[in-house]
């Protein structure tokens, strides 16, 4: 089964970034279609990944990887929409999950493991940041979400590194390498 969850959620996760990085040098309805997509692929992968990071009691990774559903949803909607139909609730809705999710996945890691007493936590922190502001950051179509993914990459590589999930380390590493695509491409533009 922990074989079957590693295929899904990074194949999933990969796809999404993919996707991403080539939407940058595209235009109009392609760059729309490839966003949309990346958006949409993304939000199948999520149950693997929480249910891999719940086995290892990852809380703060689980809860932000759940907890980011909302603004994938929100860069899903503005996506669709252009950027021209701002849903000023809906970002309401998203900032109250994303530091809801935050906060929930921080206390309960601290409350379980007695404060940030390992290596693993510290990498946590590290993907939570990367994730939540990438995500936001995306969503809001602002290029500098770019940096944290990388910040989350990383992180998350040295995580899965340590818990010996080779197929999930390999995966972020090469979500890497399309973070850094992305990243140039808007850089050009």
């Amino acid at each position: 089964m922990d074989l079957i969850l590693q295929i899904w959620g990074g194949a999933f996760y990969l796809i999404n970034k993919i996707l991403f990085a080539l939407s940058e040098g595209k235009h109009g309805k392609t760059e729309k279609q490839l966003k949309v997509s990346g958006w949409s692929i993304y939000i199948l992968g999520v149950p693997a990944w929480v249910i891999i990071l719940v086995g290892h009691q990852n809380w703060i990774a689980a809860a932000i990887e759940a907890g980011g559903i909302p603004a994938m949803l929100l860069g899903l909607y503005n996506t669709y929409h252009d950027h021209k139909r701002p849903h000023k609730a809906f970002n309401i809705f998203v900032i109250l999950c994303t530091y809801s999710s935050l906060a929930f996945g921080l206390i309960y890691s601290l409350s379980i493991h007695g404060g940030i007493t390992s290596v693993s936590q510290v990498l946590e922190v590290g993907v939570m940041s990367g994730f939540l502001m990438g995500s936001y950051f995306m969503a809001k179509n602002n290029p500098d979400g770019w940096l944290f993914f990388m910040l989350m990459n990383l992180s998350m590589a040295s995580l899965m590194f340590l818990q010996e999930k080779p197929i999930l380390m390999g995966q972020q590493l090469l979500s890497l390498c399309f973070v850094l695509y992305g990243f140039n491409k808007t850089r050009k533009r």
